[in-house]
Order: C-alpha cells, then sequence, then structure tokens
C-alpha cells in the first residue's frame, strides 16, 4: 500500500486528510513537527510527503531537504504561504508540487497521483512474487523470462503495482487509466483488459492469485 506521511500542525488539517486519503486506499501517517517528521523518515519508509512549511518545530523545507536526500520521496508543500519566496523555495530544494490552501481535494489527489507515477518514471524497479518490472525499459518479466504487454495492459499492471494492497473499484481503475493513457476506456474495456493482464501474468488466468477480485468492491495486489 503507498504510504504518505502528512508533516502538518493543523490537527483539522491532519483528520480531515487522513480521513479522505485513506479512502481512496493509501496508509496514512502523520507528524507535527520538523523533528518528529525526520524520526519517521529514519525508522520508516514512505512513498510521498505532503508538508507545511509552518511547523510546530523547525520547518517545512528542511524536512523536504532530509526526504531529497534520504530516499528521493516526492515532496508536496500544501501551504498557506502563497508569496513568491516560498513557491520558488519550495520548488527549488526539490519540492515535486506546491499547492497554496485553502485546496481542492480531488485536486490534490491528482497532484499525489503525478507525483508518485513520475517517481516511477525515474528509473524505479517494481517486484512483487514473481513479476518485475523496470519502468525505465518498460519491460515485464515472470519468473526472468519477459512478458510482451500492450501499452494499457502495462498501464493496468502499473496501477495495481502502486497501489499495493489497496483494493481499487472499478471506476478508480476507470480514472486511472483514462488519466495515464489520455484515452477513452469504459467498463466493458477495463474488463477485456483485466482479463488480457491476467492470461499473461497469473499462472492460472482461471484461478487468479495476483489480480485478486474482492467480491462488490473491486480488485487487489499484493496484500
Amino acid at each position: 500500500m503507498t504510504r504518505i506521511l502528512i508533516v502538518e500542525d493543523d490537527k483539522n488539517i491532519v483528520t480531515n486528510l487522513t480521513e479522505y486519503l485513506c479512502d481512496e486506499g493509501f496508509e496514512i501517517e502523520s507528524a507535527s513537527g520538523q523533528n518528529e517528521a525526520i524520526e519517521k523518515m529514519d525508522e520508516g519508509k514512505y512513498d510521498l510527503i505532503l508538508l507545511d512549511i509552518s511547523l510546530k518545530d523547525g520547518n517545512g523545507f528542511a524536512v523536504c531537504a532530509a526526504a531529497r536526500e534520504k530516499d528521493d520521496i516526492p515532496v508536496i508543500f500544501l501551504s498557506a504561504s502563497d508569496d513568491e519566496y516560498s513557491i520558488v523555495t519550495g520548488l527549488d530544494i526539490g519540492a515535486d508540487d506546491y499547492i497554496v490552501k485553502p485546496f481542492r481535494p480531488r485536486e490534490l489527489l491528482s497532484r499525489i497521483r503525478k507525483a508518485l507515477r513520475r517517481k516511477c518514471k525515474t528509473g524505479a524497479v517494481i517486484e512483487l512474487d514473481n513479476i518485475r518490472v523496470d519502468t525505465v525499459r518498460g519491460t515485464v518479466t515472470k519468473n526472468g523470462a519477459e512478458v510482451f504487454l500492450s501499452a494499457l495492459e502495462y498501464r493496468l499492471l502499473l496501477v495495481f503495482l502502486n497501489n499495493k494492497g489497496a483494493v481499487l473499484s472499478r471506476s478508480r481503475l476507470l480514472e486511472e487509466i483514462w488519466n495515464i493513457a489520455g484515452e477513452f476506456v469504459n467498463d466493458n474495456t477495463l474488463t477485456v483488459y483485466i482479463k488480457r493482464l491476467r492470461d499473461k501474468i497469473e499462472d492460472d488466468p482461471q484461478n487468479p492469485t495476483f489480480i485478486k477480485t474482492v467480491r462488490g468492491l473491486g480488485y487487489k495486489v499484493g496484500d
């Protein structure tokens, strides 16, 4: 499951963001200050950080620098500061995006997914069970042998792997594939592509264990 660290000292924002992003399938942790945030990054691995500039102690710029130095973790600033200096400084020290409060939740969600996709394209190799994806070369292997996927099958597999452990509804998958592919995909098309993908990566496509159906809810990959 994609893990996000929220670094914010406003408890109401943390509570609302946590509830919203958990509903979207993310695992959320939070820190109220610079020291706590850096300690959490030292102790665990995060896929993205949502970060305010003004914190309980220290500031968001220091946390951003630490995040980029540690694991090149994508960072999105969420700040009430809309002055040019703050925005430019945040971007110059390596933030992927800067959103001024108040923000619209769905716009934030779109920018989070964009930052995660950008990270995926920077050279990450994603592995789960016997499947390995090299996102630079755009290749997929199963037990060391290359699996040839169409563009949409490959994009669909990346959506699943970038949301390991999360149940993805059909509407969520359609939204993701639309965003990634930039072309029309309807519900019937999605069914066809999930079947084709299973035919190519499952040991027994009739009894799938990699892309699992969660009855009444959608699909998931991984635990």
